[in-house]
């Protein structure tokens, strides 16, 4: 595999635009965003859509799409990570039902503003198929259809597959059923991230690339170029939320790799399904994720590598090449006849983890400052959502975002090392050792995953 390109395809295909000029001294605007990813960019977009005479700038210590958004996987889920039922227990089952739909709804959003504003991101609403290939794994499913069912989630939602239903979208081996979850597209999140930077610029919004913040400080954003003071400072940094002073225990970066392949003739397609580019993955708890590209590869990825001690964020990590070869073995698993298929793009990145694992959307007046994210590697739907709502807070309307109950949704900050160390290692290798032993004995490992989620905090 050391012939692939070291390098996110979708970056790699979306040819990086010339910089825009970095901030050059002191600057007052009214809104000043920090991050040029998903959440900081759909903040800027709807923020222009309020009030076009805003004075709005992004700051982005590289360029527009550098961090996850740059980097992902391409689904936009219509999913929250963690489970729904602990946002009902902050507010009410109904609040956090149209919480869900809220994020179904934000799927076909971005599709809307793809269309609307010209950005060609490959934009396919396909759905998505999880496979059901261990006896633990159909049984989970099938519990959590009968949960979605008594929340008020319907077929047109979420459905389970038998065998050959399953084999139909995604003809894996070993399947033994699945589910179909509709609200899911699949898209090249490099064109979207890029497409969004140059709308809001269009718009009047100034992005200042290659400019690094040291620190927010309620209305003012220190960087090294000069400090940009404003009504209102927007956090939206995810996982390098840990370069800013004091913050390297809010989220924890973990990082995700993937592999691409060469582009895949029909007959491959024919075998393996994904006619629909549905995006697919399995039940297993050691998450994957795969998606057929618009010019019909397959993007591969999943999150083996483990947490680096004191929240590291280090580019060798985002390239280790075993954890290449252990995802392409996975694919490989999966469909064996792509055992010859060229791996033309590796890379890696990283996603932000909250201690309680739940997302949230936040504005403090007093102080004039907001955050979004947390999103646990299920962005790219949740960003649109969590920036459009943020935007209404910023503006002062009240409307059914608002009051969503992710809304002001507060998390403990992790532990100080080297107990996160310990506590994110720990888990994962239960995780896996749980995959391990259900593929292996057919059965549940009911304690290992307990205790995998004990320390999680489930």
């Amino acid at each position: 595999m050391t012939e692939a390109v070291p390098r996110s395809l979708w970056l790699d295909r979306a040819p990086l635009p010339p910089r825009r000029p970095a901030l050059d001294g002191d600057a007052d605007v009214d809104v000043a965003i920090v991050g040029g990813g998903f959440s900081g960019l759909w903040t800027a977009y709807y923020l222009t859509e309020l009030d076009p005479t805003l004075r709005i700038a992004v700051i982005e210590k590289h360029y527009c799409g550098f961090g996850a958004s740059g980097r992902n996987g391409g689904w936009a889920v219509g999913e929250l990570a963690g489970a729904t039922s602990r946002y009902a227990e902050m507010s009410t089952r109904s609040d956090a039902h149209r919480l869900e739909l809220a994020v179904f709804d934000a799927v076909d959003e971005i599709g809307r503003v793809a269309r609307r504003e010209g950005i060609e991101c490959g934009y396919a609403k396909g759905g998505n198929i999880r496979l059901a290939r261990t006896r633990p794994q159909a049984e989970r499913q099938r519990a959590e259809v009968e949960h979605a069912r008594r929340a008020g989630i319907g077929d047109e939602h979420l459905r389970l597959l038998d065998a050959d239903e399953a084999r139909r979208h995604c003809a894996a081996t070993d399947v033994r059923s699945g589910i179909f979850f509709a609200p899911c597209a699949a898209l090249d999140p490099a064109r979207l991230v890029r497409g969004l930077a140059d709308t809001v610029e269009q718009r009047g919004v100034t992005i200042h690339e290659d400019t690094a913040v040291t620190a927010i400080d309620g209305r003012r954003v220190v960087t090294e170029r000069g400090t940009i003071r404003a009504d209102v400072t927007v956090r939206a940094l995810e996982a390098y939320t840990r370069d800013l002073a004091g913050e390297r225990r809010d989220l924890l970066p973990v990082y995700s790799l993937m592999i691409a392949t060469e582009p895949l003739p029909s007959e491959v397609f024919d075998e393996i399904g994904l006619a629909d580019r549905q995006t697919f993955n399995d039940d297993r708890t050691m998450v994957i994720y795969g998606q057929r590209t618009d010019d019909d590869r397959l993007a591969f990825g999943g999150t083996g590598i483990p947490y680096r001690f004191g929240s590291v964020i280090d580019p060798a990590t985002e390239l280790h090449e075993p954890a290449h070869h252990r995802i392409r073995d996975v694919l490989v698993d999966l469909f064996p006849s792509l055992d010859d298929a060229v791996v033309t793009h590796r890379w890696g990145g990283v996603l932000g983890i909250p201690r309680n694992w739940l997302p949230s959307v936040h504005l403090d007046r007093a102080s004039g400052t907001a955050t979004l994210g947390g999103y646990v590697g299920e962005g790219v739907a949740a960003a649109n959502l969590a920036g459009r709502t943020l935007a209404e807070l910023i503006h002062g309307d009240q409307t059914d975002r608002t009051t969503l109950p992710w809304v002001g949704a507060r998390h403990r900050r992790w532990e100080p090392e080297p107990l996160r160390w310990l506590g994110v290692r720990t888990s994962r290798r239960l995780l896996a050792a749980a995959d391990r032993r259900e593929t292996r004995r057919d059965r549940p490992a009911r304690a290992a995953m307990w205790l995998a989620g004990a320390l999680r905090g489930d």
